[in-house]
């Protein structure tokens, strides 16, 4: 016992003598880049400030030293440097220079988290779930109720699971009409949504759509993965308008649905076609994997470079330690790029192959991102396929991109240019 407490009175006594600072490298140097976000969100929820050098060794971090920070860096396999004061200083200065594409920004608050899933899912149902589990950083799960019961604007940061914001169940009807897990699925969303006064669950989910285009409109930043992203758009392009068969809501769809869609509605997407035949398992045009022809050796995409002092969102939302990132496939994998408003970012693309497979704007006072695809580390996802272990992908590239978007929020506000 001697021993330890000497040689903690070391380590506190070495560091407060001749080093100021943590530096968390985030090139190919780390051991886990996914919980060196984690230790990041942890410093800020201990309500001190930390930098994310946009653009140097791979969007790395640094904050003031602390004894319990080096022991959970330690316990997390995290790896760092300890530096001096007079070195941080440098390297923020080094960093400000006008002639250098980086930046140091600065974190100040963590955010809080909210995951739009339905009960009963467990964590590894969703990619997002299964990294913030992984790099240790707390989210509160909410769901309809909490939605249309106006929570929202208690968080900062909302993600919404693989949803299908159109009322179709995800279109799985032809292939899963008959399992268990899916007439249970419609029992209980037919079953809330009268609870909450809708009369069909499609407008249900119109509503919480709606909800959510004003969270983010009144400053909030919302994340969306796979079918969230494409049949929330197309969910608020067909408010009023019937666009789901008979299986779905037991009644015929507006012959017109098509030519009375409202794009001026939607997030990110345009003159779209929706499909309405109800064993088509795909929502519209907007989602390119029924028309890819790609092999998973050929499927990649690849990361914008942006100027980290005028485009300090864009460029946060890419840092990485990879500019080309292994594609991987969802209900809806990449964006028709001829497809998205004039206003979208792009912020990851297959060129040759025209789609667009990570991008984000502003709406109103907040943000929003959409990324395509499923589990990044996970090909080809299917019902039932085993979880991902991310602890066999602590340097995955395509979750990185997943824990950009939960820091983004925490940067100083006053410093932020769109």
């Amino acid at each position: 016992m001697k021993k330890i407490l000497l040689s903690s009175l070391l380590r506190l006594s070495f560091a407060s003598a001749r080093a100021n600072y943590i530096f968390i490298p985030m090139d190919d140097s780390q051991t886990d880049h996914l919980r060196a976000y984690g230790i990041t969100y942890a410093v800020l929820e201990m309500n001190d400030e930390a930098y994310w050098m946009l653009n140097y060794r791979g969007g790395a971090f640094m904050f003031k030293y602390r004894e319990e920070y080096e022991d959970l860096m330690l316990a997390r396999n995290v790896s760092y440097e300890i530096i001096q004061d007079i070195q941080s200083t440098n390297l923020i200065a080094e960093l400000s220079d006008i002639n250098v594409n980086q930046n140091p920004m600065k974190l100040e608050k963590a955010p809080k988290i909210a995951v739009y899933s339905p009960p009963g899912m467990q964590p590894w149902d969703d990619a997002v779930t299964m990294v913030l589990t992984y790099a240790k950083i707390p989210y509160d799960t909410i769901y309809d109720t909490e939605v249309i019961g106006g929570l929202l604007p208690t968080y900062n940061w909302l993600h919404l699971h693989h949803e299908d914001f159109t009322g179709q169940y995800g279109k799985f009807w032809a292939a899963y009409k008959n399992a268990s897990w899916y007439q249970e699925q419609v029992r209980s969303s037919e079953i809330l949504a009268k609870k909450l006064g809708f009369s069909k669950v499609s407008e249900l989910k119109l509503g919480v759509a709606e909800k959510i285009r004003d969270y983010v409109a009144g400053g909030g930043y919302l994340f969306a993965m796979c079918s969230a992203t494409d049949s929330y758009d197309i969910a608020l392009a067909a408010e009023g308008i019937d666009i789901c068969e008979a299986p779905f809501d037991y009644d015929g769809t507006d012959p017109d649905a098509q030519s009375k869609l409202d794009f001026s509605k939607c997030f990110a997407f345009e003159d779209f076609t929706i499909y309405e035949d109800a064993s088509r398992y795909e929502y519209s045009n907007i989602d390119m994997t029924e028309s890819r022809n790609m092999t998973q050796k050929f499927d990649f995409f690849t990361l914008f470079e942006f100027s980290a002092k005028a485009d300090e969102v864009a460029t946060m939302l890419t840092q990485n330690h990879l500019s080309v990132i292994k594609g991987f496939l969802g209900q809806t994998t990449a964006f028709n790029k001829n497809l998205l408003k004039s206003n979208v970012i792009i912020l990851g693309e297959n060129k040759q192959a025209n789609e667009v497979r990570y991008m984000h704007s502003q709406f109103g006072k907040g943000f929003w991102t959409f990324y395509g695809g499923h589990d990044p580390e996970d090909y080809q996802h299917r019902v039932g396929d085993e979880p991902t272990d991310l602890s066999l992908h602590p340097n995955s590239a395509g979750y990185r991109l997943i824990l950009n978007n939960v820091l983004f929020p925490a940067a100083k506000k006053k410093e932020i240019k769109t």
